[in-house]
């Protein structure tokens, strides 16, 4: 079962307690932005094979959105940081080129 801690309130909880939200970190398309493009945030998303930055609320815990990195291949969890990042943290970035030397960054 994955688990993942809550870094709004601290709480370790299991995935029955959370509600997946999609991709982290997309650019919204603006109002000045192609259909083409508009398009492409809305339904456009990525779905690799290992390392994966998702975003996931804590519904039966604070209600609070945060945002998760982990392999979507081993369910391993690299960490869990606040929703109003625009970006992974770096010390979840060490994490995982700690323990994935070949990924290659944010996607």
């Amino acid at each position: 079962m994955l688990q993942l801690e809550c870094p709004v309130c601290g709480v370790l909880a299991d995935e029955t307690e959370l509600v997946p939200g999609g991709e982290a970190h997309l650019q919204r398309a603006g109002p000045d932005s192609t259909d083409d493009a508009f398009a492409d945030y809305l339904f456009t998303r990525a779905n690799p094979r290992g390392v994966h930055f998702e975003r996931w609320c804590h519904v039966y815990g604070c209600g609070k959105w945060f945002h998760a990195a982990r392999d979507t291949a081993t369910l391993e969890v690299f960490g869990t940081y606040s929703a109003q990042t625009t970006a992974p943290p770096d010390d979840i970035v060490a994490a995982i080129r700690a323990r994935r030397p070949e990924w290659e960054g944010p996607a």
